[in-house]
């Protein structure tokens, strides 16, 4: 059990000394941290991303969208994966469900938005030219629909990295691992397992952030954080 008495501000040079004492061990549960976000990041987008582009294509499904969203946030990871050792018992695939169902709701939000939000107005002028709706939707809606796209993996991938760390309690593995064994490892151990949690997080939040950056056109760049459409001023005659 952690107690609250065994923390204080000196245990932080100590948690920096446990890291720089077991970077091996600091290093294997990372990776296994990555690799359980990874997968369950991966298989999010693979069904959240197709889904939300299509149906944001054919303007249909919004509440649905809606309502996978709401019912992904109002679901505990802990409730999910007490649930899932019934299914598939402890270890990786119970808490890659766990953190699957986590992942999808703002995936299929943001790319449903993303896609369902493009002009009309370049849509249907895309059409006058003669393109097919699989063109339209490769060539003129993915590309505006990509920077939101891209915003919804980035909120999905820091909840993940950041939620994986329960899964030590039904043998998940990762930094969890350590946290939850103060007895092994003290608390400058636990201090040591969240610093790198955090910094996993960060480094995850600033990777898609560049991507991010990266995928959004130039004149949008500029904007800054300036609104995308001017607000229109109607004025009565006089």
């Amino acid at each position: 059990m952690i107690l609250a008495d065994d923390f204080s501000w000196s245990t932080f040079p100590d948690a920096i000394r446990f890291i720089g004492d077991n970077p091996g061990l600091l290093w294997h549960k990372a990776l296994e941290q990555i690799a359980l976000s990874s997968a369950a990041l991966a298989i999010a987008i693979a069904i959240a991303l197709p889904l939300g582009i299509v149906l944001g294509h054919y303007h249909r499904g919004s509440f649905v969208a809606i309502s996978v969203s709401n019912l992904g946030r109002a679901l505990p990871s802990l409730v999910l994966i007490a649930f899932g050792i019934l299914v598939f018992g402890i270890g990786f695939w119970n808490n890659a469900v766990a953190l699957i169902v986590l992942g999808v709701p703002p995936i299929l939000t943001n790319s449903y938005f993303a896609v369902d939000g493009v002009d009309s107005n370049i849509v249907e002028a895309a059409r006058g030219m003669g393109m097919r709706e699989r063109q339209i939707l490769a060539r003129v809606e993915l590309p505006l629909a990509l920077p939101l796209i891209i915003a919804g993996i980035r909120i999905a991938a820091v909840f993940v990295i950041a939620t994986s760390t329960i899964a030590s309690i039904a043998g998940g593995g990762g930094l969890g691992d350590i946290i939850v064994n103060q007895p092994t490892y003290g608390p400058e151990g636990v201090v040591a397992g969240s610093l790198v949690i955090a910094a996993l997080a960060f480094a995850t939040e600033g990777v898609f952030a560049l991507l991010q950056y990266a995928v959004t056109p130039r004149p949008l760049r500029r904007r800054g954080r300036q609104p995308l459409l001017e607000p229109k001023v109607e004025t009565a005659a006089a």
